[in-house]
């Protein structure tokens, strides 16, 4: 068995990794190079494989950097399904369709000025509908849930706690009479965060790759960010300026809208200056986000769907605008009234976010919040670093405004929260790869494993592939189901106590009792039926019937 890192390798962006089998070819994620225009030219390079070879993909999760190629490798050939978490499945379309959208246009804007200067003409990297083309490859699956995907590989995607539907992802590989474990990372996210739930812990693996973005930086506490945030809001605001929040369509964007819910409902001593106090959420992709984010419900952090089932709802409030015409847009810079506004993208590379910097950067009075991690050669990076002048549609733009960089908002776990996940396996893995980092993080990270857990890292520096060998930690029965232990047992019965109390007569009345000599597979079907169920009741507006047949339990919703 080899790997082979195409992509995060010698940067953040790219997402790309070849498993090869004696029987299959395995692709985990297939994302876009961010960060400047030596970036960008890497995404119309050939992918270093034959994309009509490839049996099947591993999607982690719905960033552009981890997902953004998928069009372009349907487009060259690749014809076997996409296995992502059903949320994943919701955020990958409008991704994908808003970044079809945005290649089009920007070939459109370069051919204009191409035409003009007498140079040829350029093809976009993918279009609107090469997107809609590559989402017929999508199967989603259930976090948790055993899938077969052929008679050599089985995968369990597991909460990454990254952004809504992002997995770490199990494979278990069978080869030559052996098992072999590869755990796959995916991005991570940090602990205790708001609306989502903790990254898993896995226990065992024979190998492992694993992220490094922030492998040698430690984030500042969330609440200190979110109270810096509310302090600038009210600096600026109070001044006659605006706050402008460049931010991921994608998750911090909701996170955002969360918070600011909270503050708007917390804090009565600020209601006069609140009451007049507009939030604009500009971007037609988080507006969709969000939408999705309200459907998938499940998949929130307990706190999270309290709110819900109390009635509140945690995405809305009464000063929340979102816009989506270009009209609506451009009337938020004509608006002279102190604002906030949060619009894409999270590192002002494309979107409405450089219209809007391109109105405030050069006033004292406003403030620039960034929230999220800033590739380098991006306009984000800049602006971070200081740089006090900078080229927006043709102008140069002094930078007055204040800059700001709460890293306490990131959605990537920091270096202590990576060393505590690497930390949760109970017996060693045979190679970690570390990838998905800049090279100072990665070589750092590893010095500190080395270090503190006793682990060799193997730091992928550059476009490599690696043999795999023949060790394995794990046996064929583990393969099938990680044990049952009482703990595991335990908490099915506290999930099942979570939900209404009519689906607990549903599990009462088809027998499903979990006991304490309940098997693996056992585990496995009742775990998945909880998780259906559970999706069910948080999606507001829909009712849940159950009916009976021989050896199977059917779930419909019906919708009011």
């Amino acid at each position: 068995m080899k790997i082979k890192f195409c992509g995060a390798a010698t940067s953040v962006t790219g997402s790309c990794h070849l498993i090869t089998t004696d029987k299959y070819k395995i692709l985990l994620d297939c994302g876009q190079f961010q960060g400047g225009k030596a970036m960008d030219a890497m995404n119309y390079e050939e992918f270093g494989f034959d994309p009509a070879e490839i049996d099947f993909l591993l999607l982690s999760h719905a960033h552009i950097d981890h997902c953004g190629r998928i069009p372009l490798l349907v487009n060259r050939g690749f014809k076997g399904k996409i296995y992502c978490t059903s949320a994943t499945a919701d955020l990958v379309e409008v991704m994908l369709k808003d970044s079809g959208y945005i290649h089009e246009k920007e070939a459109e804007w370069k051919n204009r000025k191409a035409e003009r200067a007498g140079k040829a003409l350029v093809e976009p990297l993918y279009t609107y509908n090469d997107a809609l083309e590559s989402l017929k490859y999508i199967t989603p699956v259930l976090y948790d849930q055993l899938i077969e995907i052929n008679e050599q590989v089985k995968v369990v995607f597991n909460d990454a706690g990254h952004i809504l539907g992002s997995a770490i992802i199990e494979i278990w590989i069978e080869e030559e009479e052996r098992i072999s474990k590869i755990v796959f990372s995916g991005d991570l996210g940090m602990t205790d965060r708001p609306i989502l739930r903790n990254p898993t812990k896995i226990k065992k693996a024979d190998y492992v790759i694993m992220e490094t973005t922030y492998g040698n930086r430690v984030h500042e506490k969330n609440a200190t960010s979110i109270d810096r945030l509310i302090e600038i809001v009210l600096e600026t605001t109070r001044r006659g300026g605006n706050v402008v929040i460049p931010s991921f369509a994608v998750g911090r964007t909701q996170e955002l809208i969360y918070e600011f819910n909270r503050f708007y409902e917390d804090h009565s001593k600020y209601k006069k200056e609140l009451d007049k106090l507009m939030v604009y959420v500009d971007s037609p992709m988080a507006t969709t986000a969000t939408e999705v984010f309200r459907k998938n419900a499940q998949v929130f952090d307990e706190e999270t769907k309290a709110y819900i089932l109390k009635g509140d709802n945690p995405l809305d409030f009464k000063n929340l605008v979102f816009t989506r015409s270009s009209d609506e847009s451009r009337a938020i810079n004509f608006d002279h009234e102190p604002k906030i506004i949060i619009s894409a993208s999270g590192m002002c590379e494309a979107g409405r976010i450089r219209h809007h910097l391109k109105h405030n950067l050069w006033d004292s009075r406003n403030s620039i919040v960034f929230v999220g991690y800033q590739a380098e050669g991006t306009l984000g990076r800049y602006l971070v670093e200081g740089q006090k002048e900078v080229t927006l549609f043709g102008e140069k733009i002094h930078v007055s405004a204040e800059i700001h960089n709460l890293e306490g908002f990131s959605g990537h776990a920091d270096r202590d929260g990576l060393m505590d996940w690497l930390g949760g396996f109970q017996m060693k893995p045979h190679d970690i790869f570390l990838v998905h980092g800049e090279q100072e993080s990665k070589h750092d990270f590893a010095d500190l494993v080395k270090k503190e857990l006793g682990l060799d890292c193997t730091v992928i520096d550059s476009v490599s592939e690696f043999q795999l060998n023949h060790v394995t930690t794990l046996t064929s029965q583990e393969a099938s189901a990680d044990e049952v232990d009482k703990e595991e047992i335990m908490k099915m019965r506290e999930r099942i106590a979570d939900i209404h109390d009519d689906l607990e007569n549903i599990l009462y009345r088809t027998n499903l009792a979990v006991g304490d000599s309940i098997s693996p597979d056992r585990m496995v079907e009742i775990n998945n039926i909880i998780l259906e169920l559970q999706k069910s009741t948080l999606n507001l507006g829909s009712t849940v019937t159950l009916e009976e047949e021989p050896k199977t339990i059917q779930v419909k919703v019906q919708e009011k």
